[in-house]
């Protein structure tokens, strides 16, 4: 699934993957400073998926009004894995201001949207004091011990630490430091592929992250055409 060509793809860094989508409001160039999201794509960390299955998703927020960056970044099977899978989606949202100037956006507010693995890199992003202005994580991969213990995606979380430790990684853990700006999760309860219990036990950890839960699959969150889709558009203000 590739869906609508973004209006803009730039390049953040030299390597194979170090490329980002943009989507613009109404397919222009806004005359003022942009809100904008950074959309995270997942795949459970594997180079098998990339942003472009994350596409219809991307039009749907942009026609909302919201400037959409959707990087690349290294996978495992790509030369991903930790930390560099992580490493380059703090690189590409350091870079995101002058990266949108190329194109003549003047970046406003930021948020971060990702689901999935992207849902866990989002949440990564947010534990770790990256800036921006609020998170939202859609069926996260939200506890990597647990999503270890279960050997979710075949062991994607195992292929994306190697021999290094959860913790290095974890929401769970990390978000102990609280970031200054909104948290904010929506899970499926029909979710088979991340289960609904990673994020509960994410927010019984952390009490101030928001969690929505919706009668959806795992998919549902990204399609715009999906019952689920106005309660993930109701996270984001505006």
């Amino acid at each position: 699934m590739s869906g609508p060509l973004p209006d803009a793809t730039l390049r953040w860094a030299e390597h194979d993957d170090g490329v980002l989508d943009v989507h613009l409001p109404d397919g222009r160039l806004p005359r003022h400073a942009a809100r904008t999201v950074l959309l995270v794509h997942g795949g459970f960390w594997r180079s098998a998926y990339d942003r472009r299955h994350t596409r219809e998703q991307a039009r749907a927020l942009a026609d909302l009004g919201w400037v959409v960056a959707t990087p690349e970044y290294r996978r495992v099977g790509a030369g991903g894995g930790w930390p560099t899978t992580g490493s380059d989606v703090r690189r590409a949202l350091d870079l995101l201001p002058e990266l949108l100037g190329r194109i003549g956006v003047r970046s406003g507010p930021t948020w971060a949207m990702g689901h999935s693995a992207g849902g866990h890199l989002v949440l990564w992003l947010a534990a770790t004091g990256a800036p921006l202005d609020g998170v939202v994580a859609l069926a996260p991969v939200a506890d990597l011990a647990e999503a270890l213990r279960l050997g979710l995606g075949d062991g994607a979380t195992a292929a994306l630490l190697g021999d290094q430790p959860t913790e290095v990684a974890d929401p769970a853990v990390l978000l102990a430091r609280r970031p200054a700006y909104d948290v904010r999760v929506v899970h499926g309860s029909a979710d088979e592929a991340v289960p609904l219990a990673l994020s509960r036990g994410l927010v019984a950890q952390h009490p101030w992250i928001g969690l929505t839960e919706v009668d959806a699959g795992h998919m549902a969150l990204i399609d715009p055409g999906s019952d689920a889709w106005p309660t993930v558009v109701a996270q984001l203000p505006g």
